[in-house]
């Protein structure tokens, strides 16, 4: 008798599982705990700028409209809200083997320090408080300040934007449940280049890793707060 799953083949789309997944009311959430901080992972223009690059990809066209209005939201009820961003020196020897796969003016490892690529989207609403820096790596947490600034701030509940869905975010929101944040990510506020990766990896997170909720989710929250 074999009681685990051969692994499973179906003609539907990642949207259609992710809608199946997503429609199942049994399935347990982490849930919201006591506070929350918002991290923005890469708003930045070479992701979300089409009028200017190649690598920048939409979603929700209302995107950082949502990012803004859940950011506004927790610092009106004090607490934390911290953008991230990638970027490189100029000859790329702090890029790792992340940047050795390709080296064209529209790879990962030519964003530079302070270039118009690196600056973060003009429409997003950052506040002289915030926390912002630059990593290096796909997860917002790898070799930054971020767990130890959320642990100062008493942060149990970390809700997860920004892009790409199958790349940082999800890197960030692996991390966040492994410092043990309870994680949110909402799905309007997150985009990527592909409706496959983007759903096909809501689906894992939402199985696996964090609630996967819609972001009035977390408006209705912390109004409530």
């Amino acid at each position: 008798m074999t009681l685990g799953t051969k692994m499973i083949r179906e003609d539907k789309t990642a949207r259609e599982l992710f809608e199946a997944v997503m429609a199942n009311p049994a399935r347990n959430k982490f849930g919201f705990g006591e506070k929350l901080a918002i991290v923005n992972v890469d708003v930045q223009q070479a992701y979300t700028r089409l009028d200017l690059f190649k690598t920048a990809y939409e979603t929700d066209p209302r995107q950082i409209e949502h990012i803004n209005t859940i950011s506004r939201l927790a610092r009106a009820k004090g607490m934390p809200v911290i953008w991230s961003r990638v970027a490189y020196k100029n000859d790329a020897g702090d890029a790792g083997v992340w940047g050795t796969r390709t080296d064209t003016p529209d790879s990962l490892q030519n964003i530079k320090y302070g270039s118009a690529r690196h600056a973060y989207d003009p429409r997003c609403e950052i506040d002289a408080n915030d926390l912002t820096y630059t990593k290096r790596m796909p997860s917002a947490f790898f070799e930054t300040p971020l767990a130890s600034y959320l642990r100062w701030h008493k942060v149990d509940t970390v809700v997860v934007t920004g892009g790409s869905t199958s790349g940082c975010v999800r890197a960030t929101a692996v991390d966040s449940l492994s410092y043990g944040f309870r994680t949110i990510v909402p799905i309007e506020t997150c985009a990527d280049k592909h409706e496959s990766y983007h759903f096909a990896n809501l689906t894992d997170l939402q199985l696996k890793y964090a609630d996967v909720e819609p972001v009035q989710a977390v408006i209705d929250w912390l109004e409530a707060r």
